[in-house]
């Protein structure tokens, strides 16, 4: 169905703001995008960002409007881990089935051609305009300096809040009625490090892998960057006998990467110097609820739905949701009482779903990757998924190389856990994993 232009503002120039103006754009809607910082492209970026891990439903969604080969171009492919374990050579784990990779893009650039792009597609956007108070039956923004100067006021048809976890379109709309509103901070907090290219602009570690360096209670991951850096994240606590608030001089900081992540020994200098150059920052997992009001505004991205990032799957939901928005728009056309409640309906259950999935990755990653009986629990998964790929696809490749429902992958994934926490039992697992008694077992489960 077609639609009637409407004048639409989107609060948030970030990656779902800005990928949803090129959408309504293409509708023929007239949009304005509004951000209270500057211009990014204007500005070096700020040292807060993990660096982003495109993966199907991400590319998905940029496929509709015609940009998945163009960002392909600022990607690099990651088909598996790179596991660096203290005392043992590094080992490699492949994510899925050959060919399947997820995409390593830093967030600043891809934010910097995103913004491009929409302006290209003729989207306005109002850098340095902080938005203060919204009517939401109105669709009214009011826009100014500070709380207390003199406000402009903007009208508009239709808003949407993409202003990411501290949303001030979200803020407006938990002071109305019967909003459920919750959020849950991790006690661990995350800071960016960089390990720079080699001398002839290549990189110091394999390219095609996501690094992980996992010590329990805390760990460290790099992902590659097109010009031969690694954007590195060290996750650890905010408090305790090893943590941010422990490691408060340079010599601390140097023995705390010589002992824990001795392979990445020449570099310590400069890890040491981001480590206190860079802000450390928190992790929330939001939810809410409704995520529209009337048929004027709504809620998309982190806005609704803010996750931790331990699955790489916050700017692949956020995209996701602009997919089932611009579905939903076909299929009803100057109808938007439908689409934002079809819309919401249909998001809410995935949003919580991909939130657990995401937190448990975090135990997963930080603990259990070096585990020895979890990685054979792992390795008899792959190969009975190889052996019968229509009745076996794990939970990783569901959320990541699939485009079905992450409900779906939460419920099939506590499923096959349960079967593989009997398969585990079984006497001298680990010689017979491979064996017809283990095939036999699973198939009976399930």
């Amino acid at each position: 169905m077609t639609q009637t232009s409407k004048n639409i503002a989107i609060i948030g120039s970030g990656l779902v703001g800005s990928l949803l103006s090129i959408y309504l754009k293409k509708k023929g809607h007239s949009v304005t995008v509004f951000d209270r910082r500057p211009d990014i492209r204007t500005i070096e970026f700020s040292g807060r960002s993990i660096n982003l891990a495109m993966s199907n439903r991400g590319w998905k969604s940029l496929r509709v409007v015609g940009l998945e080969e163009r960002i392909k171009k600022i990607a690099i492919p990651l088909d598996k881990r790179a596991m660096h374990v203290n005392d043992k050579p590094v080992y490699f784990q492949k994510y899925g089935k050959e060919g399947e990779a997820i995409w390593s893009i830093s967030r600043g650039i891809l934010n910097r051609k995103m913004i491009d792009l929409a302006e290209g597609a003729g989207v306005v956007f109002r850098f340095n305009e902080k938005v203060w108070d919204i009517d939401l039956p109105e669709a009214k923004i009011f826009t100014g300096e500070s709380e207390k100067s003199e406000w402009k006021e903007y009208q508009y048809e239709l808003i949407f809040g993409c202003d990411g976890a501290f949303s001030r379109v979200r803020h407006k709309m938990q002071r109305r009625s019967r909003f459920d509103y919750s959020q849950s901070f991790i006690n661990v907090g995350y800071k960016e490090l960089t390990i720079p290219p080699n001398e002839d602009g290549t990189h110091k570690l394999d390219k095609n892998s996501f690094h992980i360096w996992p010590r329990g209670k805390f760990m460290l991951i790099a992902m590659p960057n097109i010009d031969g850096s690694f954007t590195c994240t060290l996750f650890l606590p905010f408090e305790g006998e090893v943590s941010f608030e422990t490691i408060n001089t340079e010599e601390k900081a140097k023995n705390f990467f010589k002992t824990y992540f001795p392979n990445v020994r020449k570099e310590i200098e400069n890890l040491t110097e981001d480590f206190f150059k860079n802000p450390t920052s928190a992790m929330v997992t939001m939810k809410c609820y409704p995520w529209t009001y009337w048929n004027k505004v709504a809620l998309v991205g982190d806005s609704a739905h803010a996750i931790v990032p331990f699955y790489g799957q916050g700017m692949n939901a956020g995209f996701e949701d602009i997919h089932v928005l611009n579905t939903l728009i076909k299929a009803h056309g100057d109808d938007w009482d439908t689409i934002f409640s079809e819309y919401q309906i249909q998001r809410k259950p995935n949003a919580d779903a991909i939130a657990e999935l995401s937190y448990r990755n975090f135990v997963e990653m930080s603990s259990r990757t070096a585990d020895p009986k979890f990685l054979l629990q792992k390795k008899i998964e792959k190969w009975f998924a190889v052996k019968h790929p229509n009745k076996w696809v794990p939970v990783y490749s569901r959320v990541t190389f699939s485009e079905r429902p992450y409900v779906e992958a939460l419920a099939i994934g506590d499923k096959q856990e349960k079967i593989m926490e009997e398969v585990m039992k079984l006497p001298n697992i680990g010689e017979i994993w491979d064996s017809i008694e283990v095939e036999r077992k699973i198939l009976s489960l399930l």
